[in-house]
């Protein structure tokens, strides 16, 4: 049985530990959350065991911190748990999975991640989550990358905080430019054209996919990002293009949404449960 400490109960946490519940093979021994919300979940995850066909599956402990003695984390709670929670265990030993990739855009933070991982004698796993060809780009780095760009494309909705001004014309913006002009359901419209890292730090809350691509690629700063709203859309679609002297890459994802969070595609949940399959199995892919 794999023993993990699972960082954050929000949405995906929430979806990780229902779908782990029962599991033969992988078990969720406590959830890291912050103190005026412990009573709360500690009742969500007794429900959840309760709600089992035998009513026999233990209880999750809801705590403040990762337990000293913990064996594997996972982080799903957002960009401040990977300072407070995962850099501090990896540096006691811990194994840590990450899926607030996009925080990895600020700087020297990658590098705090590895030092307190080398320093505890282990490793921080970046997971995928909603985007795909992940390895495959990986892979390709090992013989040289020539150019990666990201494109998302996402409903208008989406880009709401972008979304201010009057204009109905299609306008691309400069690199590092934020769109300020741009109907939120009239036309499409490029509203960033950007590094990695500047569009990790323009839109925080969809810098996860960006993030991955730019680390598992040429790095933040050579990684373009194009991102688009589009009102033709309903889904999030993601589209990578790489090429180098592995030959050329295109992949298209469009991913649907997390039931209970629009917001969230439910490939960063799966992509969570696939890592801790693998943990816990003799044989992978």
């Amino acid at each position: 049985m794999l023993n993990v400490t699972l960082i954050g109960f929000g949405a995906i946490g929430r979806s990780i530990c229902a779908r782990l519940q029962g599991s033969a093979s992988v078990r969720v021994t406590h959830v890291v959350v912050r103190s005026q919300r412990l009573a709360e979940v500690q009742m969500a995850l007794n429900q959840l065991a309760l709600d089992q066909m035998s009513g026999a599956v233990a209880a999750a402990q809801a705590v403040t911190e990762v337990p000293a003695d913990a064996s594997l984390v996972l982080e799903c709670a957002g960009h401040e748990a990977l300072a407070s929670h995962v850099a501090p265990a990896l540096a006691r030993g811990t194994e840590c999975a990450v899926l607030s990739v996009g925080a990895l855009a600020e700087p020297g933070l990658p590098e705090r991640l590895a030092d307190a991982a080398t320093q505890g004698g282990t490793q921080v796993h970046l997971l995928s989550g909603a985007i795909g060809g992940i390895e495959a780009l990986a892979a390709a780095r090992l013989a040289g990358l020539d150019e990666v760009t990201y494109t998302g494309r996402k409903p208008p909705s989406s880009w709401a905080p972008a979304a201010t001004a009057s204009t109905t014309e299609n306008v691309p913006f400069s690199e590092g430019k934020q769109a300020v002009a741009l109907v939120p359901h009239a036309q499409t419209a490029i509203i960033l054209e950007a590094s990695a890292r500047e569009a990790a730090r323009l839109y925080p809350k969809n810098a996860n996919v960006a993030a991955t691509i730019a680390l598992a690629g040429l790095g933040l700063d050579a990684t373009q990002v194009r991102l688009i709203s589009d009102p033709n859309v309903t889904q999030n679609v993601h589209e990578i293009y790489a090429k180098g002297a592995f030959g050329e890459m295109k992949i298209e994802m469009r991913g649907k949404p997390l039931a209970d969070n629009p917001k969230t595609s439910a490939l960063t949940v799966l992509s969570a449960l696939r890592f801790l399959n693998n943990r816990a199995s003799s044989l992978t892919i």
